[in-house]
């Protein structure tokens, strides 16, 4: 219940099954196009570059970071750039060591294997992954007990793309095999601004600057939540307008999504209202939080937490979540009058 509650919250980082297409359509296909990551950008482009006269695969790849910020487009952007046959899967995909094994006997030479929520892969199957990254070869068990014995197919030589949002999760020897990692950062207004602009241009949106503007306010700094929340606001004004998207629309269209200038939907405001409301701004304990705003552990941990800690209106402390002075102000509570 909780996932299905988070999937159809406007402003969620996670892909929802109605982005996958949306997604799809909007994603850049050469790093030319990828808008933001400016410092990423160029270290693949010598990467790449550098692959390309060796006449090798790129190495390994590892891209973390938070999500909704580009990983798996940045995989399709390398495997473009590189002229390599994209192949993608999952860490909860992949069950058994049987799995990965059909996966990686089925690889050409240069291929590129995506590897999403790579921290999610079972032990035993990263036991298979690391002579295969590193040596290039598949040791397969033949048997059991005192009789088993070790077989070693070659494999081509192929690039492992693995992306996470808990890169702290990996473990040290799979983190050790990537020869590139990359720190995917949350996007700056004018980052964003761009991707917006480019999106409603291959969607046939007219919208006008100071709409675009709104709508990166609104993103929380992340392109998913940009390009969904230009749907949703194409959506009303088609509805309710001319199907162009101006700036008084788009603001009523906020309104109605309950999303306010700076991206803090309903839920977020009613976390922070019952910090402050049921206990003063805190410190409350996280099991007591999401008892007292019904919401799940994990959800409060993993997709409210984090922005609201990073707009500096949530704070930990050893005895728990406290509401700051920035959030009370969001607010428009008066601390001293809580106090």
């Amino acid at each position: 219940m909780a996932d299905d509650k988070n999937n159809e919250r406007v402003i969620s980082p996670k892909e929802s099954n109605n982005d996958q297409k949306l997604d799809f359509s909007l994603r850049p296909k050469s790093l030319i196009d990828y808008v933001g990551q400016n410092r990423i950008k160029k270290n693949l482009k010598i990467s790449i570059e550098a692959a390309k006269k060796r006449e090798e695969p790129i190495e390994h790849v590892l891209l973390y970071g938070a999500p909704g910020l580009g990983k798996t487009t940045l995989a399709h952007v390398i495997a473009n750039e590189t002229s390599a046959n994209i192949k993608v899967t999952s860490g909860p995909a992949i069950e058994k060591s049987g799995d990965l094994a059909a996966i990686l006997s089925n690889l050409e030479e240069g291929d590129i294997l995506f590897i999403d929520e790579i921290h999610r892969l079972h032990k035993t199957v990263e036991e298979i992954l690391y002579p295969a990254m590193e040596d290039f070869a598949l040791d397969i068990i033949m048997g059991k007990g005192p009789t088993a014995r070790t077989l070693r197919l070659d494999l081509p030589n192929f690039t492992v793309i693995g992306a996470t949002t808990l890169a702290s999760l990996l473990s040290a020897p799979l983190r050790d095999r990537f020869g590139i990692i990359h720190h995917l950062n949350f996007y700056e207004g004018e980052d964003l601004e761009k991707i917006i602009s480019r999106s409603a241009k291959i969607l046939n949106i007219e919208i006008d600057q100071e709409s675009e503007k709104a709508i990166a306010k609104r993103s929380r700094k992340t392109p998913r939540v940009a390009n969904r929340l230009l749907k949703r606001v194409r959506d009303y004004c088609q509805v309710e307008g001319n199907g162009h998207i101006d700036y008084g629309s788009c603001l009523e269209a906020f309104k109605i999504l309950e999303v306010d200038e700076i991206g803090l939907d309903s839920v977020d405001r009613h976390i922070m209202r019952v910090i402050a409301d049921k206990f003063k701004g805190g410190p409350v304990g996280l099991n007591t939080l999401a008892a007292a705003s019904g919401e799940e552990i994990d959800t409060i941990l993993n997709v409210y937490e984090p922005y609201l800690m990073q707009m500096g209106f949530l704070d930990r402390s050893p005895r728990g979540r406290i509401l700051t002075e920035r959030g009370f102000n969001h607010l428009q509570i008066d601390l001293e009058e809580m106090l």
